[in-house]
């Protein structure tokens, strides 16, 4: 069996429980399973496919692999809640579609999905997936049963690396300026595409790896969907900067003949995003605000909470500007919606459900309740509770609302016996001691899981884990009840997360290490945002009574930065490098030799040894600087201490 990305792995993994099959039982019961119509939307205006979806590089490495997926045929298994079983089907249907007249998609070819709209010479590309392979891939389909044109603009909806990373399959920079192919994205699109990736991203991409069960198996007590999507392809992003920003609701754009009318929709799903209509072919996109299923407010891999209460009024908006000139709504993941009232009740629908977390949450809060209580004691109402567009597949009510009160209260609950706890490992000795010790802490939590009471055992035994990393068979249990918990869950991250982790405590962390590289998103930093990366690496205590600066000339960019380092800080500003800045030593280099310093690609020896790097005054300062920078790991330990 193979993981997501490729890799061959040994599963480990053990049946499901009693309890969980009678709580996957119960969720049969629930919901309208015989509900069918899903599966025929997800199916309408197919026209044909790729048999089979795999797609490789130029090397031959797999980078999207459908056919691994194919035990999503059978009937839900006891080790997968049979409505994430649901969604998982439903994100194996691909091919291309028709959407409407003139507009086609591309499903199932990445975690997104491609929008073609035929304009008078040529395409409009919407969203080309994560990566070049599988783009071009995608691409390939639509010449063979559309026909070859020129591709004339492509829209990205948003800032997420899955709309936008295959562009380059398509275009390139030369098209921009001899072919006059048009780009276009909301305002921040860049800055937002760029720090998002970048200043928190180690941590980032190593919970990302657990929110995307990406070193999972695929298989049915594996990884089965992200719930967004079936996976993310594992190929090369790329990335062309825009060349039109949209930055306000109602702006117009005419491309290829074809007339496009914006919403501007910033800090919703994504910090830049917008959504279009397409006022003569009665159709709109509403790029990643819906979906048909709950999204997140907060997304579990990391990232700033997200505004609920305008995400709502952006749904809102648009059913208010365009609701009754529409026939066909159709988004970045999974399949469109068709006719006028249906459309219409898709988006209040979603509009509400967005809104419900966001008042219920702050109405309970305002009873005194804290984020967890409240987290316990919200449920939708009736009209959201059984339906299929509400469900949490990718965000779940329970995080969301969480989501929600940090956003206003922050993660302080006002009781002051949490303002200031010990860390986890200093606290989980001193719990282990009060409760008798590992050894009857164990046997007590035993007998939790053998009632089923996995999410008290997960809490209790994880004090054992760090207190005593090297306890086998505390190990041993709390992946037990992990891998149960996974079972259960109906949000697809919640189950990577879960599983991921027993994983982790079975196998060890796996140790093959990747690094950033310097890739078309990490090339489009800024000097400004390089050097507050650099910042980020200093360590602060390593840096403590250090005091000196340095002058940083990028000679490509004709841009000067005066580097102090002081108090453990290293503060870089602008300053005119023909004036007196009062360096003590200056550092020459092009904008990519920064980019590989700071990202960690290059060393300031080996750039000085190649004539890449320049210095002059006390060069030993600048050698200095550099040994003050951490190198971070992206395989560190999450479940264990």
């Amino acid at each position: 069996m193979t993981t997501t990305n490729g890799d061959t792995l040994r599963s480990n993994a053990k049946p499901a429980t009693r309890h969980t099959i009678d709580a996957n039982r119960m969720v049969v019961d629930q919901l309208p399973f015989q509900d069918r119509k899903a599966y025929d939307d997800a199916r309408r205006g197919f026209i044909a496919t790729m048999d089979p979806l795999v797609i490789t590089d130029e090397s031959g490495r797999v980078v999207w692999d459908l056919e691994q997926y194919a035990f999503l045929q059978d009937d839900s298994p006891e080790t997968v809640n049979p409505s994430l079983w649901r969604i998982s089907q439903l994100h194996m249907t691909h091919g291309l579609f028709k959407v409407s007249d003139r507009i086609y998609q591309v499903r199932g070819f990445d975690i997104s999905n491609m929008t073609v709209i035929v304009g008078e010479t040529g395409y409009i590309i919407v969203d080309p997936l994560t990566s070049i392979e599988c783009a071009r891939a995608a691409m390939g389909l639509v010449y063979e049963h559309l026909g070859e044109k020129p591709i004339r603009a492509v829209i990205y909806t948003h800032s997420h690396a899955d709309h936008f990373g295959g562009v380059k399959a398509l275009v390139d920079e030369d098209d921009l300026v001899a072919g006059g192919v048009r780009v276009v994205a909301p305002i921040g699109f860049m800055e937002h595409t760029v720090s998002e990736n970048v200043y928190a991203g180690n941590a980032m991409y190593r919970r990302a790896q657990y929110m995307y069960g990406q070193n999972l198996a695929v298989e049915a007590t594996g990884m089965v969907s992200t719930g967004l999507g079936i996976a993310l392809s594992q190929g090369q992003i790329s990335l062309i900067e825009p060349t039109d920003l949209i930055s306000a609701s109602g702006q117009e754009l005419v491309l290829d003949g074809v007339r496009i009318e914006f919403q501007f929709t910033p800090d919703s799903e994504a910090p830049a995003e917008m959504h279009f209509h397409l006022p003569e072919m009665r159709a709109l996109c509403m790029a990643e605000n819906v979906s048909h299923h709950m999204h997140n407010l907060y997304t579990p891999r990391g990232a700033q909470i997200r505004d609920a209460a305008a995400w709502s009024r952006y749904i809102d908006e648009a059913f208010r500007r365009y609701g009754d000139k529409t026939d066909v709504m159709f988004i970045c993941h999974q399949w469109p919606v068709w006719g006028t009232e249906e459309i219409g009740d898709f988006l209040t629908e979603q509009r509400d459900l967005y809104r419900y977390i966001h008042d219920e949450t702050l109405r309970l809060a305002a009873h005194g309740h804290t984020m967890v209580e409240i987290a316990e004691m919200i449920e939708f109402p009736e009209g959201l509770a059984t339906s299929w567009t509400a469900r949490g597949y990718y965000g779940t009510l329970n995080h969301n609302a969480k989501a929600v009160y940090q956003r206003y209260l922050g993660w302080f609950d006002g009781n002051p016996a949490t303002l200031h706890p010990h860390p986890p490992v200093e606290s989980a000795k001193r719990y282990v001691d009060f409760m008798g010790g590992a050894d009857t802490v164990l046997a007590k939590a035993r007998r939790s899981f053998e009632e089923g009471d996995y999410r008290w055992v997960a809490e209790v035994v994880n004090h054992v884990v760090f207190a005593e990393p090297t306890n086998v068979a505390a190990r041993e249990l709390q992946a037990d009840t992990l891998e149960q918990l996974g079972y259960q869950a109906e949000s697809a991250p919640w189950r990577n997360f879960y599983l991921t982790g027993a994983q982790d405590l079975r196998e060890g962390v796996r140790t093959d290490e990747a690094t950033l590289t310097t890739s078309d998103v990490l090339a489009s930093m800024t000097t400004d945002m390089l050097l507050d990366y650099l910042a980020i690496r200093l360590n602060g205590p390593k840096a403590s009574g250090r005091k000196f600066s340095v002058l940083v000339q990028v000679t490509d960019t004709e841009e000067s930065r005066l580097a102090e380092l002081i108090h453990g800080v290293l503060f870089c500003r602008p300053v005119d490098p023909h004036g007196e800045t009062g360096a003590d030593s200056t550092l020459r280099l092009t904008k990519s030799t920064l980019n590989g310093l700071a990202l960690g690609a290059g060393t300031l020896a080996e750039g000085v040894r190649t004539g890449a790097v320049e210095l002059s005054g006390d060069e030993e300062l600048v050698y200095e600087l550099f040994t003050l920078f951490d190198t971070f790991s992206r395989t560190f330990d999450i479940v264990t201490p």
